[in-house]
């Protein structure tokens, strides 16, 4: 399946499961921040694992689409697969949005009111 394919869509509890490790997280953190990096490049950011390890993580990331992958030479460029992330992201976070946007009006209201008594 091409990792570019808009239909495809993954299941919440897999994505959950695999940025439960602490270690996913922090690729993905790394991606993030740096965009296309090399096993090589992500692994000197974990000192205490073997790039073998490194390599375990990102196949699991690869596996569920979180991250592509290209060849160049010799070398996996890894980056962030957002339009996936997002595709699981984006219905759990709606499902608390309307927590936040009661908090978000009632600080508006009353970031106004403070302003209104200050200018009075």
């Amino acid at each position: 399946m091409d990792p570019h394919d808009k239909s495809y869509k993954l299941d919440e509890k897999a994505f959950f499961q695999t940025i439960g490790d602490n270690t996913r997280r922090a690729i993905l953190d790394l991606l993030a921040e740096h965009g296309e990096l090399t096993v090589t490049q992500i692994s000197e950011h974990f000192p205490n694992l073997v790039r073998s390890g490194i390599s375990k993580h990102l196949m699991q990331l690869r596996k569920l689409k979180l991250v592509y992958s290209k060849k160049r030479g010799r070398e996996h460029f890894y980056s962030l697969n957002p339009e996936v992330i997002w595709s699981v992201l984006e219905p759990w976070i709606k499902k608390y949005e309307k927590y936040w946007s009661k908090n978000l009006i009632r600080l508006k209201q009353a970031a106004e009111q403070t302003k209104q008594n200050h200018t009075e």
